[in-house]
């Protein structure tokens, strides 16, 4: 049941995913307003907005205009559903529903992560379709993730000197990430790098902390290099075509959240 109700949540957060996106690439506001067909601009009855369900009854096109509707939608609810099941079992895999009400701590983790993969899947899915970090998203976010961050480490420690390094880890973490983009922005005088991506690494730093960021960068420049050449080799791109860079970060991002200890521990047994 537990894995059904993570299902359903990340799916339903991912309907809200689409309307962010697509609310910030025509200006408007994604706090308020119902939905509505971004085709007749005709709002859509809550029947017809009910994630992954009503596009296959709908069969695809909007009750209004009967234009076609983006295959986007239903994927991107269908993959927020997926990852809120992998962080979900990632936390509490072979633990009943008791003990999951029980473990206050792990909950808050759990809540935590669920909100870092709402604002990874909004930031990835905008990079890719605009090749842009949109600053809305990532200010407020880096200061909601240094906070809740330093949450989690009271609940978990009540000791004043860990708080004070926790803070100290996310908040080096979230520089040095950014002094890293910022030195490659630099150099390369913003052919390699953009500002946003600069803000992202901030927010990668003070959401993941050490040593997970550093996870999260090397995947996402070998998952960025690995694609680039396939890219080149099939003739879609060149090599000076710009590349939306966030979209490797965010999903090293989470790969990093996810397994990112895992990965460490592998790599530290394989090497010494």
């Amino acid at each position: 049941m537990l894995i059904i109700f993570s299902f359903l949540v990340g799916a339903i957060l991912g309907s809200f995913i689409n309307c962010v996106v697509y609310r910030l690439s025509v200006g408007k506001s994604f706090l308020a307003g119902r939905s509505f067909c971004p085709k007749c601009q005709k709002q859509i009855k809550w029947y017809d907005n009910i994630p992954l369900v009503s596009f296959f009854l709908l069969r695809g096109r909007c009750r209004a205009c009967q234009q076609k509707i983006s295959w986007q939608y239903p994927i991107v609810e269908f993959v927020a559903g997926v990852l809120f099941v992998l962080v979900f079992l990632n936390s509490f895999s072979g633990l009943t529903a008791g003990v999951f009400m029980l473990s206050c701590f792990r909950v808050f983790v759990l809540l935590r992560d669920w909100f870092f993969v709402v604002i990874l899947l909004i930031l990835f899915l905008y990079d890719f379709k605009y090749y842009l970090i949109p600053d809305i998203i990532v200010l407020p976010a880096i200061a909601l993730a240094l906070f809740i961050n330093l949450v989690i480490a009271a609940v978990g420690n009540s000791s004043l000197d860990f708080l004070i390094s926790q803070f100290f880890n996310f908040s080096i973490s979230g520089l040095l990430a950014a002094g890293f983009f910022l030195a490659l922005f630099v150099i390369s005088k913003g052919k390699w790098i953009g500002g946003g991506d600069i803000r992202l690494g901030v927010l990668l730093g003070v959401m993941l902390g050490y040593p997970l960021i550093i996870v999260a960068f090397f995947l996402a420049y070998v998952a960025g290099a690995i694609i680039g050449i396939i890219l080149i080799l099939l003739g879609k791109k060149t090599m000076n075509s710009a590349v939306p860079f966030g979209t490797f970060l965010t999903a090293g991002a989470f790969i990093a959240l996810l397994r990112g200890d895992w990965l460490i521990e592998k790599y530290l047994s394989l090497t010494f």
